[in-house]
């Protein structure tokens, strides 16, 4: 299921510019990097902007006993996504925004190629549970201190993360005015 996944969002114009070794090693090796973090919390996964289904659906055939929602605002994606939710029962898809989505609901939000770190910290980690984990896939250019700001105005805090991640543990339950309104976290970033 995986090899037609991957060959189906390689195809698809918009979801990835990537082809062949490289493709496989982005968007199914390097999405279950974080299995081991994922199975260490409890609850259900969100992937937050899934966009083709990364890393929602190489987590959700790695891990068929938890429950994964592939959160995705557009439309087109969303098709693209409802076909390959139909074979695998433990994933669903919303079509909305993170900002619109309940909070404190999930166990562990999970976000690759979102956002800035900052503005990504802002959309996923309400989302998530206390006890639970936003796990935020990361370039070189991401400053950790920024993030950490981030995340002790939403409950959190940044865990030790390996090199290319930053793991932001959640604490305590969201506190009130959060999320804000769609498209504040992008114009007005908290760090």
């Amino acid at each position: 299921m995986i090899e037609r996944w991957l060959e189906a969002v390689v195809a698809t114009p918009g979801l990835t510019s990537l082809k062949g070794d490289e493709a496989r090693r982005v968007l199914v090796e390097d999405s279950l990097r974080v299995r081991d973090v994922v199975t260490s919390l409890d609850g259900p996964i969100v992937d937050v902007g899934s966009g083709g289904g990364v890393p929602g659906i190489p987590l959700a055939v790695e891990l068929p006993e938890r429950e994964v929602t592939l959160l995705e605002s557009s439309r087109r994606k969303c098709e693209f996504l409802e076909r390959w939710a139909r074979e695998l029962p433990n994933v669903k898809v919303v079509c909305g925004r993170a900002e619109e989505q309940p909070v404190d609901a999930w166990g562990v939000a999970v976000a690759k190629a979102l956002a800035p770190p900052p503005v990504a910290a802002e959309w996923c980690l309400p989302l998530v549970a206390p006890g639970g984990a936003a796990i935020l896939f990361t370039g070189p250019s991401a400053e950790p201190e920024q993030v950490a700001g981030v995340a002790e105005q939403l409950g959190g805090e940044l865990a030790e993360s390996p090199p290319g991640l930053l793991i932001l543990r959640k604490l305590v339950p969201t506190p009130e005015g959060f999320p804000r309104r769609p498209g504040v976290a992008r114009k007005r970033p908290l760090a």
